[in-house]
């Protein structure tokens, strides 16, 4: 079992998560973060700390959000050079973010 980031993560990239994490299992992204989950040791650290409640072990994800499993597999791999085991400035405007529901079509998956 590994822990996964959902949606509500999208243009909110609180970091506080990923500050907690003992074996740096977060990868960053333009507007996400994920959770690799070859690092995760299902510590569950991370729960708390998420503002906008966006982490689930990846047996307890609501069913809306289960391509996310799959989605954060990937995009760690492709994340792999973008470690992130520190506080950061959250994304601008992440507190109306935050309200804002089905935001996949926002997720920017490429650094480029």
């Amino acid at each position: 079992m590994a822990y996964v980031v959902t949606e509500p993560c999208i243009n909110c990239k609180y970091t506080n998560c990923a500050a907690v994490c003992p074996v740096d299992a977060f990868r960053e992204g333009p507007n996400f973060l994920t959770i690799d989950p070859l690092e995760c040791i299902d510590c569950d650290a991370c729960v708390a700390e998420c503002p906008v409640e966006a982490i689930y072990p990846d047996d307890e994800v609501p069913m809306e959000w289960e391509h996310y499993i799959d989605l954060n597999e990937q995009l760690a791999e492709e994340w792999a050079d973008h470690i992130i085991n520190q506080t950061t400035e959250e994304m601008e405007d992440a507190d109306e973010w935050a309200e804002v529901e089905e935001k996949l079509e926002h997720l920017e998956e490429s650094w480029g």
